[in-house]
């Protein structure tokens, strides 16, 4: 879809605004139209849209939808969310999810919180575990995890940048 017409925007920019539009495909392709139009009315909806995409969990949704084995850690992106809300650098997109997904990458968050999860009683049930069996637990989560991080993040060819 090269052309995109008034009415079609504003049922995109409507869709949006009214939540509806719940996946990263989904809202890569509309940002991928709404960028090559270039109208200033788009940026806001656009923004409210990845916003409520990472607090509503549906990132959190897709990243455990990659990581089947080893469930993604929602303390990962609550702490990535944390360091962007503080990071002045952060206005530098209006994309929440990609801000996100790069500052877990940026800050190499996943061996901390793999590392974090895989320590945890509840994944060992009443047995006590030995460091090298967390190592290797952390180090299988790590791996399926940045794997799930580069396939979120291959939905960009380039930054969102403003």
């Amino acid at each position: 879809m090269s052309e995109l017409s008034q009415t079609d925007k504003e049922q995109l920019i409507r869709a949006l605004r009214r939540n509806q539009i719940n996946t990263i495909a989904d809202l890569r392709r509309i940002e991928s139209m709404f960028a090559a139009i270039g109208t200033p009315d788009v940026t806001e909806p656009m923004t409210l849209a990845w916003t409520n995409y990472v607090n509503s969990n549906n990132l959190l949704t897709e990243m455990r939808g990659l990581t089947r084995n080893y469930p993604f850690s929602s303390h990962c992106i609550d702490e990535a969310k944390r360091r962007v809300y503080s990071d002045p650098s952060s206005n530098r997109s209006w994309n929440l999810c990609w801000l996100v997904l790069t500052k877990i990458q940026s800050d190499n968050l996943i061996p901390y919180y793999a590392n974090w999860e895989a320590s945890q009683s509840r994944m060992w049930g009443k047995r006590k575990p030995s460091d090298e069996a967390v190592a290797q637990l952390a180090s299988a989560m790590v791996a399926e995890w940045n794997w799930a991080l580069d396939q979120m993040l291959s939905h960009w060819y380039s930054e969102p940048c403003r």
